[in-house]
C-alpha cells in the first residue's frame, strides 16, 4: 500500500509538473493578437522543454522516486518519453513556420536574432543526443564516451532552450516567471551533479573489496565482494547495482550486475558477471584486493515484492543471476515453499551454478528443468527451446497461485511470458527483468 500510494504521489506530481508551464502561460501579463496555432507551438514547446528537463530527474537514480516502479522501469520510461518530448519541441517551430512561411529567416544559424539561434542550438543538440542514443552502436560510439556526450548534450540543449525562452520574453515577460524557469531548470540539471558528484563521494567513503572470483560454468564468472570500514546495506533478492573498478568512483565507467548472494547478507555481496564486453571482461579477470564502488540496490524485479504460495523461476542464459538471488536468499530463510527452476541454455557446459542448485535441494523445496538447445547425445532432460508444450509438461496444475519469475533473452522472456498468457495465468503473476538499462 505504501509503495502504491507513493507512486501515485510522485506521478501526480510529474503531471502536475509538465502541465504547470502551460498554467503559467495564460497567468496575466499575456500577449494578445496571436493566433491559435502559435499558441499551441508555444505550449507544445513549452511541455516539451520541461519534459526534457524532467529527464535529469528520472536518470539520477533516486531511490524514493523509483522505489515505487523500480529503475529498470523508471529508466525505461525515460528512453520513450524523451522520444516524445522531442517531437513536442519540434513541433513549436514547424507550427511557427506553416502559420507564417516568411518565419524561415529565423531559420538561418547565420541571421534571425538570437533567440532563433538559440531555438535552433537547442534543437540542433537534441537530434544529436537522440541520433547518437538510438543508433549508438551502428556508430559505433563506446558506452563511456556515449554517456558522456549523452550527458553534456542534455545539459547543453537545456541552457539553450533556457536562454531562448528567455530571451522570446513574450510568456516568461516578468521577474518572478523568469525566476521560476531558472530555478527549475537549475534544480534539475544539479541531480546530474548529484549524480556525478555527491554520489560518488559516498561511495569513495564506502568502498568494497574483492574476496573470491570463481569460474560457475560457460563464460559466467562469480564475484564476491565484502564491506570495507561500514556496515554495507539490505537489498530484495533479484535487485542490482552499477560496480565500478578503480582507485577512484568518480567514472564514467560503470555497469549495472544483478545480485546474485542472499540478502540475507548485507555486507558480503555476490555478482554473477558473463563477458559480454570489456567492461565485464575486466570484472572477470579481477584479483583478489581489489576496490570496487557499489551503486545500489535498485530494481523491482524481487520475490519480495511478490509474495505467494509458490514460485516458478524461468531462466534464460545469464538470466540465471537474480534466481541465484531467490534460491540462496529462501535458502538461508529456510523458506517451505515449492519452487520450480527451468533454465535454459545453448549447451550444457553454459548451465552456470548448477552443482550448487543442485545441492540447494537439500534445503529447498526446489524442482530443476535444465533445457539445453544443443544437448549432447546422452542428455536424458529437456530439449529445445521453453515452449508452451515444456511448460505444459512440466508445470503444476495449481500454477495459477505461483508468481512467475523470468529473466533472459527478450524474445524467450516475449515467447514465455505469451504462453502463460494463453494458458491463462495473470499478467499480475508474471515478472519479467530485462538487461536494458543503457
Amino acid at each position: 500500500m505504501r509503495r502504491t500510494l507513493l507512486g501515485v504521489a510522485w506521478l501526480s506530481l510529474y503531471l502536475f509538473i509538465i502541465l504547470a508551464p502551460i498554467l503559467l502561460m495564460f497567468l496575466p501579463p499575456v500577449p494578445t493578437g496571436r493566433s491559435f496555432w502559435v499558441e499551441l507551438s508555444v505550449a507544445l514547446g513549452f511541455v516539451g522543454l520541461t519534459q526534457i528537463g524532467i529527464q535529469f530527474v528520472l536518470i539520477a537514480r533516486f531511490k524514493p522516486l523509483t522505489y515505487p516502479y523500480g529503475i529498470d522501469v523508471v529508466l525505461k520510461y525515460h528512453r520513450q518519453i524523451a522520444v516524445v518530448a522531442l517531437l513536442f519541441v519540434l513541433l513549436h517551430p514547424v507550427l511557427i513556420l506553416l502559420e507564417h512561411p516568411a518565419r524561415i529567416v529565423l531559420f538561418n544559424p547565420f541571421g534571425g536574432t538570437y533567440a532563433s539561434k538559440f531555438g535552433l542550438a537547442a534543437v540542433v543538440l537534441l537530434l544529436a543526443l537522440t541520433v547518437t542514443s538510438i543508433w549508438r552502436e551502428k556508430l559505433k560510439i563506446s558506452y563511456e564516451t556515449w554517456r558522456l556526450l549523452h550527458t553534456g548534450m542534455g545539459i547543453l540543449a537545456l541552457v539553450a532552450a533556457q536562454v531562448h525562452v528567455s530571451l522570446a520574453g513574450l510568456y516568461v515577460n516578468t521577474f518572478w516567471k523568469q525566476l521560476i524557469w531558472v530555478v527549475s531548470s537549475v534544480a534539475m540539471v544539479s541531480l546530474i551533479a548529484y549524480l556525478r558528484l555527491v554520489k560518488p563521494y559516498l561511495q569513495k567513503r564506502q568502498p568494497w573489496r574483492v574476496v573470491g572470483v570463481r569460474q560457475e560454468g560457460g563464460d559466467t564468472v562469480n564475484i564476491d565482494v565484502e564491506a570495507v570500514g561500514h556496515d554495507g546495506f539490505r537489498f530484495h533478492p533479484g535487485q542490482f547495482a552499477w560496480i565500478k573498478v578503480g582507485r577512484t568512483p568518480y567514472t564514467m565507467e560503470e555497469h549495472p550486475y544483478s545480485f546474485t548472494g542472499s540478502a540475507e547478507k548485507t555486507t558480503r555481496l555476490s555478482f554473477g558477471v558473463k563477458a559480454l564486453g570489456d567492461f565485464s571482461a575486466r570484472l572477470q579477470a579481477l584479483e583478489v584486493g581489489t576496490t570496487v564502488y557499489i551503486d545500489g540496490p535498485h530494481g523491482a524485479f524481487s520475490i519480495d515484492r511478490a509474495q505467494a504460495p509458490g514460485y516458478v523461476f524461468i531462466a534464460g542464459g545469464v538470466g540465471i543471476t537474480p534466481m541465484m538471488s531467490f534460491l540462496r536468499t529462501l535458502a538461508d530463510r529456510q523458506d517451505p515453499r515449492p519452487i520450480i527452476l527451468i533454465y535454459s541454455t545453448n549447451e550444457e557446459h553454459e548451465l552456470a551454478y548448477r552443482d550448487e542448485i543442485e545441492g540447494l535441494k537439500d534445503r529447498l523445496d526446489l524442482e530443476t528443468v535444465y533445457v539445453l538447445d544443443e544437448p549432447p547425445h546422452d542428455w536424458a532432460a529437456e530439449e529445445g527451446r521453453v515452449t508452451g508444450q515444456l511448460l505444459d509438461r512440466r508445470l503444476p496444475k495449481e500454477r495459477f497461485t505461483r508468481r512467475f519469475f523470468i529473466c533472459g533473452p527478450s524474445p524467450m522472456m516475449a515467447a514465455v511470458e505469451q504462453e502463460l498468457l494463453a494458458d491463462g495465468v495473470p499478467r499480475t503473476h508474471i515478472h519479467l527483468e530485462e538487461f536494458a538499462l543503457a
